[in-house]
């Protein structure tokens, strides 16, 4: 029998929500006959949880529940249940600063693609600690050979079935990155697999449109609002890469870490912009703010 321990470490103690109870991480297990394991056929969010309170939930909530809807996945909660769900889990776990996996699956059907008898969706919670989000390092990022679709529809909410950001993540990894950057099948620059991408140029951002093939992310979100708060242009664009690479300056946004400035780009070292420290403190002050409301 094969021993997990070598290979992956349960948190003694934790909790975690599964489809309506909280249960000890090291007991919460899932069907193999699931077709979020068998192909995919799932959604998930992560969502950053800061003293006590989740940040922006709304926002990934609506993004969930239009994915479900998408994909004629039944949600087993009410939005209003899940967040009483999820603060009973923080304070459950003592974990007010980390970040929430929500994780849903169409649940376990009759063998095939085809999602007919798969009435019982899987929806799971767990929490894990989140990054320290002041003064982040600079992130070293790869182009990866890995395209993704242009215009893909399923591309606008987290979809359990991320192997092209597996692939180039994996050469992210190889190459001694922090992340990658994936084109899209027209050449243009698209995203991180975890992140979304941004470029400075002549004191204003631009960073790809949605039509790139990319997530409309949350925290993509939160840097339009800081950037009109700043009163600091923005706009998309396509870019190729050769083009992005005579900005000024490029950076990430994602939930995990915020805002995370670019310092090297397939291993040519990128000029530093005190504009990206502008948004990083606007970032955290909204992070902070949003904890007290």
């Amino acid at each position: 029998m094969l021993r997990l321990s070598g290979f992956f470490k349960l948190n003694t103690g934790v909790l975690v929500f599964l489809n309506g109870e909280f249960v000890p991480e090291e007991k919460a297990v899932v069907s193999v006959f699931d077709r979020g394991f068998l192909y995919g056929d799932g959604l998930f969010e992560a969502i950053r949880i800061f003293n006590g309170r989740s940040f922006r939930w709304r926002e990934h909530i609506e993004r969930l529940r239009s994915g479900a809807e998408f994909l004629k996945i039944k949600l087993p909660f009410s939005p209003r249940r899940l967040r009483a769900f999820a603060d009973e889990l923080i304070v459950r776990n003592k974990m007010p600063d980390s970040l929430l996996r929500l994780s849903l699956s169409r649940g376990v059907g009759l063998p095939g693609y085809g999602p007919k008898n798969a009435h019982a969706p899987t929806l799971v919670m767990s929490l894990r600690e989140a990054p320290k989000q002041e003064n982040p390092p600079q992130w070293k990022l790869i182009t990866s050979s890995v395209h993704i679709v242009a215009s893909d529809p399923l591309a606008h909410f987290k979809t359990c079935n991320k192997l092209p950001q597996v692939l180039a993540r994996a050469e992210a990894d190889k190459a001694g990155a922090d992340e990658a950057l994936l084109l899209n099948t027209d050449g243009f620059v698209a995203e991180g697999t975890s992140s979304n991408v941004f470029w400075v140029k002549r004191g204003a951002i631009y960073t790809p449109p949605l039509a790139a093939g990319i997530l409309p992310g949350v925290t993509r979100a939160v840097v339009f609002e800081i950037a009109a708060g700043l009163k600091i242009p923005i706009h998309e664009k396509n870019v190729r890469p050769k083009d992005m690479m005579q900005a000024d300056a490029i950076f990430l946004s994602l939930t995990s870490w915020g805002i995370v400035e670019v310092g090297v780009l397939d291993g040519r070292a990128l000029r530093s912009s005190p504009l990206i420290a502008h948004i990083q403190k606007a970032y955290r002050d909204t992070l902070s703010s949003s904890s007290i409301h």
